[in-house]
């Protein structure tokens, strides 16, 4: 089984979609996620959760740069096209602009 870094991006942030979202926008996107979490049973490794504001360390100092990462999942799937069918129907699709990208874990030599 191969594990897979799942990265939700969109051009407006996790935090701004949180804060204009109404009670009942909010507790109907978090169904979907927990419907289509369940969905995914065994193949979710960690849910993972929304990302905040990015930030760039250089030289022992962090500074604010602009990113459409919004969120992040781990999973596991048998191949990559195994897990895109997965992530057909994931709920972040839905929305305007979003995207989702997957990168496979990969063995460090000798370990």
């Amino acid at each position: 089984m191969k594990k897979f870094l799942v990265i939700y991006g969109s051009p407006v942030s996790a935090r701004e979609q949180m804060m204009k979202a109404s009670p009942e926008q909010a507790r109907a996107g978090m169904q979907a996620w927990m419907a289509w979490m369940h969905k995914a049973g065994r193949a979710l490794v960690d849910g993972g959760a929304p990302l905040g504001n990015a930030a760039r360390v250089s030289g022992g100092t962090a500074s604010d740069v602009p990113s459409e990462l919004g969120g992040f999942s781990i999973l596991q799937a048998e191949s990559r096209d195994a897990l895109a069918a997965l992530l057909a129907d994931h709920p972040h699709t839905r929305m305007p602009g979003a995207t989702i990208e997957v990168h496979e874990f990969l063995q460090l030599p000798g370990m």
